[in-house]
């Protein structure tokens, strides 16, 4: 009887010490956002000041919204094509806020995917979509549709960037 209480209380003391342990900030570069031609071109993600729950392309959120340029053969090739042009996908609202994207094609070919408002009001949101969308971006550029997976640990912004990114592909069509 003696060692099941003290038992029972060792495990609960440790599970209570794990749960108290803080993830450490990550030191490194900042992640980018933007994604160009598969470069990794773009701006790194701002920690923001306010609670708003997204960014937009006038900068009247609580973020900086992210852009890209496409790479030196992405330009080249639109170039010869004359077609490159930028399409905004629908705002797609999602448990933990908005989510937009703007793709560049040149002809039909997707050069790049910019996230233009996802959701960062909290710590952990910005945290979550600082890896999560430069997954997404590169995904929709190798597979060239909206058909991509969702990135674990990030599946509501998943959700919605595939919306937003469809409807943007169907704009784009019609």
């Amino acid at each position: 009887m003696r060692r099941t209480v003290v038992t029972s209380a060792a495990t609960a003391a440790g599970v209570v010490l794990l749960l108290s342990l803080k993830p450490h900030e990550a030191s490194g570069p900042a992640p980018v956002i933007g994604s160009g031609a598969g470069t990794g071109s773009g701006t790194a993600v701002g920690s923001g000041a306010g609670t708003g729950s997204g960014t937009d392309v006038s900068g009247s959120s609580n973020a900086p919204a992210a852009s890209a340029s496409p790479s030196a053969s992405a330009s080249a090739s639109a170039s010869a094509t004359g077609t490159t042009r930028k399409v905004s996908g629908d705002t797609v609202n999602t448990r933990y806020g908005p989510v937009q994207v703007q793709v560049t094609l040149a002809g039909s070919r997707i050069t790049a995917v910019d996230v233009v408002r996802y959701p960062n009001s909290e710590r952990r949101d910005r945290e979550i979509n600082s890896s999560a969308l430069p997954v997404l971006n590169q995904e929709a550029i190798a597979a060239q549709s909206a058909r991509i997976d969702v990135v674990s640990g990030a599946t509501y912004t998943s959700d919605g960037y595939v919306r937003s990114l469809q409807s943007a592909l169907d704009r784009a069509e019609g």
